[in-house]
């Protein structure tokens, strides 16, 4: 209930704080991608119950000659790529987090068809709710390998505490302050899971 009350005055104090943030990039979003403003997504929380997650949009909807849309790496642009860099992308989160779909701190949420790829262990990091931050984000983030990154989820569901996630957050917003581990090596996102050989 303590951690439920963190995430409820955090984002109400956060939505407000960052206010002037929110309405600037929706207005740069419209101007330079046009609309919709957000990147709305459905993803599993806890229990691998669905819920939909906000993001703002990053990326313009260009398609190749077939009609479909082109890689990541052409879609996004300066403005989305600054967005990221900055981690504003992740501010429409905190209206999740105020709804309670997901906290703070947890395990990132993760696409639908990543779930029956999960072995045995790596389903436990949906025994807590998922979070805009975790563990593995302060540990590597999409520099990381996804093996890596689900071990990390599994040790945060299995140690958290009051006093870690205060750690997490600590370590979050000087990640964000530095722009550390926003891409993987090889993509503009992460590459998608495609299941463990273990």
């Amino acid at each position: 209930m303590l951690k439920r009350l963190i995430d409820i005055m955090v984002s109400f104090t956060g939505l407000i704080l960052t206010a002037p943030i929110t309405v600037t990039t929706s207005i740069l979003i419209v101007k330079k991608l046009g609309k919709p403003i957000f990147f709305k997504q459905v993803r599993p929380g806890k229990g691998e119950q669905p819920f939909e997650i906000y993001k703002f949009r990053t990326m313009s909807d260009k398609k190749d000659d077939q009609g479909e849309l082109l890689p990541d790496e052409l879609r996004l642009t300066k403005l989305g790529s600054a967005i990221r860099k900055t981690s504003i992308d992740e501010l429409p989160q905190l209206i999740n987090v105020l709804k309670g779909d997901i906290s703070l701190v947890g395990p990132r949420p993760l696409l639908m068809e990543y779930l029956p790829l999960y072995n045995a262990e790596q389903k436990k990091r949906h025994k807590v709710k998922p979070g805009i931050t975790g563990w593995a984000q302060i540990n590597g983030r999409n520099a990381i390998t996804w093996e890596q990154k689900f071990k990390l989820d599994v040790w945060y569901v299995e140690n958290q505490s009051f006093k870690l996630d205060m750690y997490i957050i600590y370590k979050t917003i000087e990640n964000v302050l530095k722009s550390k581990d926003i891409n993987s090596e090889s993509h503009v996102t992460m590459e998608k899971f495609k299941g463990s050989s273990i």
